[in-house]
């Protein structure tokens, strides 16, 4: 008979593979690359992200990765910025071309009606491995060039299309730097996988994420069709309260449901909460996730007893928390404990107030 995982059993299932029950003394490089990559979109949402998931994280730590580059921003799964690997970043970018393809081709391939898109591409390749250029300057150069074709969509043409990394020093901490691209080829002086596995991709997916359904995974990944792959692989079957079919790798021993879960200050954008197609294992009474601008260590998402349960936002010198329920005097304890710990992380040697809930 297959075992049936309830909504609590899935969440501390999750908070586990994401070292959001105990804090891991893997190595920063290590951790992401367990992590399958961490969104990146804001530039510095991946260091609260580690903050949070590492003991003793120094922002330095991911800083060097980037500068030795061992660890880049490229756009990868869901056609979003990622923090991956370098060797990830070779694998992932076939892998998830067609998503980026896909994307092109339903926001501007309309724009280029009768255009040579190869040729924009191939011209916007030796572009960006002449130096690195951000999208506006993509712009420019291809818009004089072509001056009767839309520039915007050839620059998006390029930047979709190429598998490009964002440079540093933008991403690096106390560092400031344009969205400037270049190849991932010519950024890491290694060609991309010419015959990635779709299957490890999958493993490594459901490592970090499961157990979890098809949909879950193509949710995650941009990719469809992928039950075939799922079905093929040696994993271990659940089903969910509402007899959906999950999936897990053989061999871990799930927590146990009743596990405490600590108070946990997350990033925007931060994947725990944007990779299910079913989210209500963190998200309670379908929660829009907030998607605040930002760079990444200003604004996120609070974890309390293992869900999304409030929100964050570091300004002026000011902490504030604003949460949807009431909670506990214990967990408002936890709460303020754990902000002050992010306060110091964030704005070291600053005087931060906190505003928490009362």
């Amino acid at each position: 008979m297959t075992d049936v995982l309830e909504q609590r059993a899935l969440n501390r299932a999750l908070l586990a593979r994401q070292h959001l029950l105990d804090r891991t003394s893997r190595s920063t490089l290590e951790l992401v690359e367990h992590l399958v990559g961490m969104q990146a979109q804001a530039p510095l949402a991946s260091y609260v992200g580690l903050w949070s998931r590492r003991h003793r994280f120094d922002p330095a730590e991911l800083s060097d990765l980037m500068a030795s580059r061992r660890v880049v921003r490229a756009t990868l799964m869901r056609a979003t910025i990622h923090l991956v690997s370098a060797a990830d970043a070779l694998v992932l970018r076939p892998l998830t071309q067609r998503v980026m393809s896909g994307s092109f081709n339903g926001h501007f391939s309309r724009l280029l009606d009768g255009v040579d898109v190869d040729a924009v591409v191939k011209v916007g390749q030796e572009l960006l491995e002449q130096q690195p250029r951000t999208r506006v300057e993509l712009r420019e150069l291809l818009g004089a060039r072509w001056p009767d074709w839309d520039p915007d969509a050839m620059a998006f043409a390029v930047t979709y299309l190429v598998p490009s990394v964002q440079v540093t020093p933008r991403g690096v901490w106390g560092s400031h730097g344009p969205a400037a691209l270049t190849t991932i080829e010519s950024w890491l002086g290694r060609p991309l996988d010419p015959a990635p596995s779709i299957d490890q991709l999958m493993l490594r997916y459901v490592a970090a994420f499961g157990p979890a359904s098809v949909m879950d995974v193509q949710t995650w990944s941009g990719l469809t069709r992928l039950r075939e792959v799922v079905e093929r692989l040696p994993l271990r079957r659940y089903v969910d309260a509402q007899g959906n079919d999950l999936y897990d790798v053989e061999g871990v021993v799930l927590p146990d449901p009743d596990t405490p879960a600590p108070v946990r200050f997350l990033p925007e954008y931060d994947n725990l909460l944007l990779s299910h197609a079913d989210r209500s294992r963190v998200i309670p009474d379908d929660r829009r996730v907030p998607l605040p601008p930002g760079n990444g260590a200003t604004a996120g998402t609070v974890l309390v007893d293992g869900m999304f349960q409030a929100e964050w936002r570091l300004r002026e010198n000011v902490l504030r928390v604003e949460p949807f329920r009431q909670f506990t005097p214990a967990e408002r304890d936890d709460l303020a404990a754990e902000a002050a710990r992010l306060a110091g992380f964030i704005a070291p040697g600053r005087d931060v107030a906190l505003e928490l809930p009362i």
